[in-house]
C-alpha cells in the first residue's frame, strides 16, 4: 500500500523534464554589438576589456586569441560562433568571424517581431486615415427642410 502511495506522489515529478529545459551556453557570450566595437589597432588590454578573456589562447602562439560561443536554446537548433583576433606586439590586427551569424543562424525574438509586426500595422492603419483625410473637403450631412 505505501509503495503505490508513493508511486502515485512521485508519477506527477517525472512529467517535469518535459516541461521546462534549460538553455546551455558555453564558451564566451560573443554578442555583434561587442564584436563592433573592436577596432584595428586596438592594444590586448583594451580587447580583453571589451570582450573579456579569451577562451583559448596559445603558449606557442601569443598573436591570436579565440573566442568561441555555444549556445543551444530550449527548442530550435544550436548556435556556435568563433572569432579569432591576430595581435603583432601589442596591437589588434586582424579579426577574423567577425560578422554576424547568417539570418537563418539566428534565433529571432518573438516579442520583437510581434511588436514590429504591431508597429508596421498601426503605421498602414494611420497612412489609411491620413489618405482619406486629404482627398478633400468632407462636406457636411445635408439637413433636409421642415415640410
Amino acid at each position: 500500500m505505501r509503495a503505490v502511495f508513493a508511486l502515485l506522489l512521485l508519477l506527477p515529478l517525472a512529467g517535469c523534464e518535459l516541461v521546462y529545459k534549460l538553455p546551455t551556453r558555453q564558451g564566451n557570450v560573443i554578442e555583434q554589438k561587442e564584436i563592433d566595437k573592436l577596432t584595428l589597432g586596438m592594444t590586448r588590454e583594451q580587447v580583453r576589456f571589451v570582450l573579456g578573456t579569451p577562451i583559448a589562447t596559445s603558449t606557442l602562439r601569443e598573436d591570436r586569441w579565440d573566442y568561441f560561443g555555444y549556445y543551444k536554446p530550449p527548442r530550435g537548433k544550436p548556435l556556435s560562433r568563433t572569432v579569432s583576433l591576430y595581435f603583432e606586439g601589442d596591437k589588434l590586427v586582424r579579426m577574423e568571424g567577425e560578422q554576424a551569424p547568417k539570418k537563418d543562424e539566428v534565433t529571432p525574438d518573438v516579442k520583437q517581431l510581434q511588436a514590429e509586426q504591431k508597429k508596421t500595422e498601426t503605421e498602414k492603419e494611420r497612412a489609411k486615415e491620413e489618405k482619406a483625410q486629404d482627398k478633400g473637403i468632407m462636406a457636411p450631412p445635408k439637413e433636409e427642410a421642415p415640410q
